[in-house]
């Protein structure tokens, strides 16, 4: 398995990853396939990397920029992730937020920001930190993860690409 950037030609396999990744998923309203493509439209996909098992599509990590109110700048939000229901369990997951993540340090991010699993998440440092909230959104399951010692105060708010619905 490779990770790697996403090419246009994935495009349709990173939709049909992403639909079957989360059509099971209670918590989920199943628009995770048109949240990504609001995000490439709007040039907001800022890394796009997919799992790639011997030439097809298994996995999928999407990355933008999202705005924090007390002015702090180069933080970006983790989501979504998917991997084909039939390859969980095989560390693809894993490699894809690990990927990512060395990649937004490259870019000398600042942070990253995220919904989810607290148990799967807190692997790679990521926690919650009471100065800093999503509204709507319980503490529990909003996670940071800084990279520097510098960590803002405020509200986090996802790319309005996290609201599409079709």
């Amino acid at each position: 398995m490779i990770i790697r950037e996403e090419t246009e030609s994935d495009i349709e396999a990173v939709t049909e990853v992403t639909i079957a990744a989360f059509k099971t998923l209670a918590i989920s309203h199943h628009t995770e396939q048109f949240i990504i493509k609001a995000l490439r439209a709007a040039g907001a996909l800022t890394i796009s990397l997919v799992a790639d098992l011997d030439g097809r599509i298994v996995g999928h990590i999407a990355f933008s920029p999202v705005t924090l109110t007390d002015g702090s700048t180069d933080w970006y939000g983790l989501g979504p992730v998917s991997v084909l229901p039939e390859y969980h369990k095989q560390g693809i997951g894993i490699s894809l937020v690990n990927a990512g993540l060395d990649r937004l340090k490259a870019m000398d991010a600042k942070g990253c920001a995220l919904v989810g699993d607290p148990n799967f998440y807190r692997r790679f440092g990521f926690r919650n930190i009471p100065t800093l909230v999503h509204e709507g959104v319980p503490p529990e399951v909003f996670l940071v993860l800084p990279f520097t010692d510098a960590v803002p105060k405020g509200t986090v708010a996802f790319h309005e690409g996290f609201w599409a619905e079709a």
